[in-house]
């Protein structure tokens, strides 16, 4: 039972980590044409020359220029960033936070399949939309939705509010894409409104995806590229370029940023993979170690079998098939733990596994070839060490256990432990560092931070002052501010020019907040140098600027105080640095800190942070609502709390550690199912021995610590050995962290003590139970 058990668990283990990574390396393979569909990586030299990694977001001319210059760009498609827009039909309005501005040409790239409508014509006419069949029947019920309408809101300066008709209905986009939407909307719509960016090399807003024919070489396209960007006159200064990437390495290897959508790791896949195999090496570990252990048993059955003319071939074949029968048994039970355990993994993962993936015929594949190769390697030792046995030696009770079986049983335990303690030591780093990001001062203020989202919507931002003013008459309110971003929120990038130390006007593309004059005392945010926009300086309107420690070391003033007072330029305002902020984590601390701006622009809002009282929570919510209906009864009143929206950047990491914890525990678990059985069988072995020592006067604790201690030993010389390859490993996974904890020399000496004290468990009942046996009964064992 403890054999089948432990595989069975194994197998299980095995079988839901290969779901877990079919379903990531997926990513976007539904597409018929996924191997032609390349996208356009946008990139800046940064100061001293070297380019930046690039964003995928990018500008709109490279996308009509790419088709115009080269034929072997058979059709481009482009798309805006990620909308919110707030659409109304009848009674039913939503904000919908995930929308894209569109090309007509999207569904000749894009194998997404439509219920209704011609894929053709869907995106060609200004102001029609593509919903999908959730969007759909959220509006529309159950009617046929199409040639109907939806009013359309502002959609922050992207494109006009208008009146938008229903031309098609797909599908919902699998959920292995690495992008994702509710609902399309027409490109030509936003040319409509705003047709002069499209010109604008310069100006970012859109992701540009082209497809070429099969077979074609890349490098070919790629070696055209400065040609092609000198002729359009895309960088005056020629600190721009472009390069090209496979969209299937949109997912998993794009070390790009601005994507349209989350990405994965693949550094993580590799950790789920070493632990699996980690998993299936301990529970073959067990398989072997027990029949070796309990081959002493059948030795004299295979003496007898031996005499009576059985060849070595045929104990061979005798003993394989046995545990290959066992092997089967612990498939089966793997199988049945999968489809009972595939809710719950379900919830660790955030993805949804249909039962029909355990039965697709590659994860079929891989599970069978990793049964039968688990069969094969587990069953092999025993069977060989059976068959060599000498008949002779066997039928005079003159067999013994060899030291080279002893030898193999005690490598197997620290083999086994050794991986047990390597995963204990990397649940405790993954547990530490997730806590440090948690806990770490990110330099503003986000407990107590309620954020509205109000979608730039121009009714409010004429009425700003007066809605923070009523607000501010709350006794629950201490504080409230108006920006177009929110830590851990999108925002845009900005060409700024400032005046270098030299005197000339240099220009970069920080990031840029635009934020009213409360917002960074309202944030706790921290002065480094110079003074935060005041009242008392109406001038600050329209002819200062305030950025973080990070830009001013961009533009070379290592002290923030030389930089106050030098000139600046940026979309159409002039005037003078007049501050500089403590540079604070508005990115996920994955990511350093990075060049900011925060310009003093209140008419571009799109949230309103209130500082509340956390005292009556509910019941200050319902007030705020109430007051939202009456002051904005257009709009519906969509809140979070900043700490908690900014957490969500960390999801991903979260997943990896419930993931990482449950497969390490279950990892030891399988460890000490084998140690468990050893040490009966030790203790069976040593009946005899044990009834001796007590007739000789051997107290119970002496013998517990007699059984005990050479499987202690084993497991110390296993955390001897683990503690080096953790500490490389663990060390190589936060080096993704730019802030990251230290790995410290307790989480060694916790693993190696738990591994020590459940060894201790798991071994002393086995122990106890044998040394308070009566001797007289272990006298006469045989």
């Amino acid at each position: 039972m403890i054999n089948i058990t432990g595989l069975a668990i194994g197998l299980a283990c095995c079988l839901l980590i290969v779901l877990y990574i079919q379903d990531e390396r997926s990513y976007d393979r539904y597409h018929e044409h996924k191997n032609r569909i390349y996208r356009v990586v946008h990139a800046w030299k940064e100061v001293g020359g070297a380019v930046g990694r690039g964003q995928i977001w990018g500008n709109a001319p490279v996308g009509a220029a790419l088709k115009s210059d080269f034929p072997e760009v058979q059709e481009v498609v482009q798309f805006s960033g990620q909308v919110s827009i707030l659409l109304k039909h009848e009674d039913n309005a939503f904000q919908e936070d995930r929308v894209f501005f569109m090309d007509s040409t999207a569904f000749n790239v894009f194998s997404w399949k439509l219920i209704a409508g011609d894929p053709k014509t869907a995106l060609s006419a200004p102001y029609s939309a593509v919903l999908t069949e959730t969007t759909a029947k959220k509006y529309f019920g159950d009617e046929d939705p199409i040639g109907k309408t939806l009013e359309g809101g502002a959609t922050g300066g992207r494109a006009a509010p208008g009146v938008y008709t229903v031309t098609a209905i797909m599908e919902d986009v699998p959920s292995n894409s690495h992008f994702s939407f509710d609902a399309l909307m027409s490109m030509s719509s936003f040319r409509q409104s705003w047709s002069e960016v499209f010109d604008q090399w310069g100006y970012v807003d859109f992701y540009t995806y082209f497809m070429v024919p099969e077979g074609f070489d890349i490098a070919q396209l790629t070696a055209k590229i400065p040609d092609f960007l000198n002729r359009h006159h895309a960088s005056d200064d020629n600190s721009y370029t472009i390069r090209f990437e496979p969209m299937l390495d949109a997912y998993l290897h794009s070390k790009a940023d601005r994507q349209p959508g989350a990405t994965g790791s693949v550094q993580n896949l590799y950790i789920f993979a070493i632990i699996g195999l980690f998993i299936l090496c301990i529970a073959c570990a067990n398989f072997m170690n027990l029949a070796t252990s309990r081959s002493m048993e059948r030795a004299k059955e295979v003496g007898v079998r031996k005499v009576v003319g059985a060849g070595r071939y045929n104990l061979i074949g005798q003993f394989m098939s046995e545990s290959l029968v066992m092997v089967l048994v612990a498939a089966i039970l793997a199988v049945g733990m999968v489809f009972a355990l595939l809710p719950l993994m379900e919830t660790f993962t955030g993805k949804h596994f249909a039962l029909t993936a355990i039965l697709d015929r590659n994860t079929a594949i891989i599970f069978i070839s990793v049964t039968v190769a688990t069969g094969l390697a587990a069953a092999s030792y025993p069977a060989f060490v059976l068959a060599n046995f000498k008949p002779v030696a066997v039928l005079k009770g003159a067999f013994k256990s060899t030291p080279k079986g002893a030898v193999l049983r005690k490598g197997m335990v620290i083999f086994q432990f050794g991986l047990s303690v390597a995963l204990i030591t990397g649940t405790f780093v993954v547990f530490s560092q997730l806590n440090y990001l948690q806990q770490k001062n990110l330099g503003f203020q986000q407990e107590q931070m309620l954020v509205i989202d109000f979608n730039y919507d121009s009714k409010v931002t004429t009425q700003l002052d007066a809605i923070k003013n009523v607000f501010l008459n709350e006794k629950e309110v201490l504080s409230v501010s108006a920006s177009r971003s929110v830590p851990g929120a999108y925002f845009p990038n900005a060409y700024t020019e400032v005046e270098s130390p030299e005197g000339a006007m240099t220009g970069l593309g920080p990031s840029l907040y635009e934020v009213d004059v409360d917002f960074i005392p309202h944030f706790g945010i921290e002065m480094a140098a110079g003074r935060p926009y005041s009242r008392d300086f109406p001038a600050d309107t329209a002819h200062a600027l305030v950025i973080n420690e990070a830009a001013a070391k961009l533009w070379g003033y290592p002290d923030p105080n030389e930089i106050i007072g030098k000139r600046f330029s940026q979309w159409g305002k002039e005037g003078q640095v007049i501050g500089v902020v403590k540079d604070f984590n508005y990115l996920s601390l994955h990511r350093s800190v990075e060049p900011l701006a925060l310009r003093f622009e209140p008419t571009s809002s799109r949230f309103i942070t209130l500082k509340i009282s956390t005292v009556a929570l509910p019941e200050t919510i319902a007030k705020l609502d109430r007051l939202w209906t009456e002051l904005a009864p257009h709009r519906p009143f969509l809140y979070s709390f900043l700490d908690e929206s900014f957490s969500r950047q960390y999801e991903a990491d979260f997943r990896f550690r419930r993931l990482f914890t449950v497969f390490s525990g279950l990892a030891l678990f399988i460890a000490c199912l084998g140690l468990l059985g050893l040490a009966t069988y030790t203790a069976q072995q040593r009946t005899k021995e044990i009834g001796v020592r007590k007739v000789l006067g051997a107290s119970i604790p002496s013998l517990i610590r007699l059984l005990s201690f050479d499987f202690v030993k084993l497991v110390l010389i296993a955390v001897i050995i683990a503690s080096p390859i953790a500490w490389w490993a663990m060390n190589s996974w936060l080096e993704d962290f730019a802030y990251h904890i230290d790995i410290q020399w307790w989480m060694f000496a916790v693993a190696g003590l738990t591994a020590v004290v459940i060894a201790l468990l798991t071994v002393g009942w086995q122990a106890v139970r044998a040394a308070m046996a009566n001797p007289v009964d272990s006298l006469r064992d045989e």
